[in-house]
């Protein structure tokens, strides 16, 4: 009796494997296919993104300037730019200090950071932790996410604030 049941249960563990394995085989295939077919769609032309509103040629041509110059700009670049144009006195001198922003364009409403990194110093002890309320304050009137988190740093990269767009 004992013989047996190590032979049924080398053959359960053996059906086991194979099933795990197979089961993994399938599941890779289906997978890179899922995500190989969603990556292509963002990348073809003419796609939902293309909000183009002119029916002529010439309103197409405006159109791609008008995103080109907006790619070229840094994200630091656009976020003062849209601050100058719709933010409060406060938050333009605040949104001066900025040098650098970073993960603004990846939103996944999954869970977005951004970092927003400024010349202020000394830390959360320091002269920026009031402007950095602000500066978060207006990164989330220019971004809106689910699920977002901007984070700013003072010129050392120390913590000086964060808020949720």
């Amino acid at each position: 009796m004992g013989m047996k049941t190590k032979i049924a249960l080398g053959a359960v563990v053996g059906i086991v494997v194979i099933g795990a394995v197979s089961a993994n085989a399938g599941d890779s295939d289906t997978g890179s296919a899922d995500k190989g077919a969603s990556a292509s769609a963002d990348r073809q032309p003419g796609g939902a993104k293309d909000t183009g509103a002119g029916t002529g040629a010439d309103a197409g041509k405006g159109n791609e300037k008008a995103e080109k110059a907006e790619k070229k700009a840094s994200q630091a670049e656009q976020f003062k730019a849209f601050v100058e144009e719709n933010g409060t006195a406060q938050e333009k001198e605040a949104v001066s200090h900025v040098t650098k922003v970073q993960g603004a364009d990846e939103q996944n409403d999954i869970l977005d950071t951004a970092d927003v990194y400024t010349d202020f110093t000394g830390g959360i002890m320091g002269e920026g932790t009031g402007p950095a309320k602000l500066i978060a304050s207006a990164f989330a009137d220019w971004k809106q996410s689910e699920n977002g988190l901007v984070t700013v740093y003072d010129a050392d990269g120390e913590l000086l604030g964060n808020g949720q767009f």
